[in-house]
């Protein structure tokens, strides 16, 4: 159950990695989970307000057309990074696999997320004149905290979820490979 709370807060790092970092962070503060040391520094005041500020600050440039661009892309390193810190941090404690692996999973998890939100953004900025951004933006933030919400209380509805993307992504690929012309003489 703790592996898929990992996976659970890795997906909403893609979209706001601050989001679940936060919420972490104060849990561990509070004493609600408790994490393994290097990552239980996360619950250190020192840590929660570096966070707040970060998260602040994610926020509001997200809001801005143009500038959600320019954060999109300072956050390609960042959100896929805290995926994976998620993922090992939040991963059980008997667990027998690498730490290492662990991370990479988490990256590629939030680091799919936000190549799917990057890529889509400037779409929805050129479409609406860039009044599209903040409403965009707000959706993302809900979802993010809902996401990271439901890794905490109902894990398991995190394996529905990707199972769900996982059915609708091959969905529309076989849809797409099937309006595909068929190559000459086949």
């Amino acid at each position: 159950m703790e592996l898929l709370t990992a996976i659970g807060l890795a997906i909403p790092a893609g979209l706001n990695a601050y989001i679940p970092l936060i919420a972490v962070a104060v849990s561990q503060k509070v004493g609600w989970i408790h994490l393994r040391a290097p990552y239980d520094l996360l619950g250190e005041w020192w840590a929660i307000a570096l966070i707040a500020v970060l998260l602040i600050v994610e926020i509001v440039a997200d809001k801005v057309p143009a500038v959600d661009h320019v954060n999109d892309v300072i956050q390609t390193v960042i959100r896929p990074a805290a995926g994976g810190l998620l993922m090992v941090a939040m991963s059980p404690q008997n667990l027998q696999t690498h730490p290492a692996l662990l991370v990479v999973a988490g990256v590629l998890v939030a680091g799919t997320v936000h190549a799917a939100k990057a890529t889509t953004r400037p779409a929805v900025n050129t479409t609406t004149a860039g009044f599209g951004a903040p409403v965009v933006s707000v959706i993302e933030d809900v979802a993010a905290t809902l996401t990271t919400f439901v890794a905490f209380v109902a894990p398991y509805l995190i394996a529905v979820l990707v199972a769900g993307i996982g059915a609708l992504f091959w969905l529309l690929w076989r849809r797409k490979r099937r309006a595909r012309p068929e190559p000459a003489g086949v």
